[in-house]
């Protein structure tokens, strides 16, 4: 594997994405619904913040301003199955408060929020920023995680930092931008590609990634193919 062209086309042509629930693969993309998601994400699986966002949405707590209103105690309640609800319930809520207050709007935000604004905002890493900038602002970023990081591991890659890994991923894919969308038969915006193949990498991991064990080996056989 020579740059992340490689892994993004073998894991195409392997027929990821599976999944249908978006065209930018994070459900409801470029919504509010994003911003909640990327903090209740943290430390727990997809499943439990589906619970969490749906017992919000029935308690009407699904928007910016009903949020920034809402008692700590109401929203820990509801977002219980997500664990650790109580720290992201004050977390959520002061996030909510802050963007009305620098943004007043949600797409405000969208427009002008910047990484280091997110960074400096309690709770939120450089994953949830970058999670929140790709699939709730529609910028141009590739989101790295623990599997992207383990699964280069398991090619031989060693990155120093977050930044390093992602500047190497984006990298490949905007060297190689043309032979994509060829590859796709289609014009396809760079936040597109970074969107589907964050999650392309999340699918491959969850079928092939078992405690310290990375199964490579069908992966391979598309890189070389």
């Amino acid at each position: 594997m020579q740059s992340s062209y490689d892994l993004l086309r073998a894991l195409k042509n392997m027929g990821y994405l599976k999944t249908t629930r978006d065209p930018l693969w994070w459900p409801q993309s470029c919504t509010f619904e994003v911003i909640i998601a990327a903090i209740l994400t943290q430390q727990t699986k997809w499943e439990k913040v589906e619970e969490s966002l749906a017992n919000l949405k029935e308690g009407g707590l699904i928007s910016l301003e009903a949020l920034s209103r809402a008692e700590v105690e109401q929203i820990a309640t509801l977002i219980k199955p997500s664990g650790f609800y109580n720290t992201k319930a004050e977390r959520l809520k002061m996030l909510c408060k802050n963007i009305l207050n620098e943004f007043n709007t949600f797409e405000m935000f969208q427009n002008e929020v910047t990484r280091d604004w997110l960074l400096d905002q309690k709770g939120i890493g450089m994953e949830s920023a970058d999670s929140i900038l790709c699939y709730g602002c529609g910028r141009e970023v590739f989101v790295v995680d623990s599997y992207t990081r383990r699964l280069l591991e398991a090619f031989g890659y060693s990155f120093e930092s977050y930044m390093q890994l992602q500047a190497w991923m984006q990298e490949g894919i905007e060297a190689n931008f043309d032979k994509i969308n060829q590859m796709y038969h289609t014009e396809m915006t760079l936040h597109t590609v970074y969107a589907r193949f964050h999650g392309k990498i999340v699918e491959f991991a969850k079928e092939h990634i078992r405690g310290k064990n990375v199964n490579t080996e069908t992966l391979k056989k598309y890189i070389e193919g």
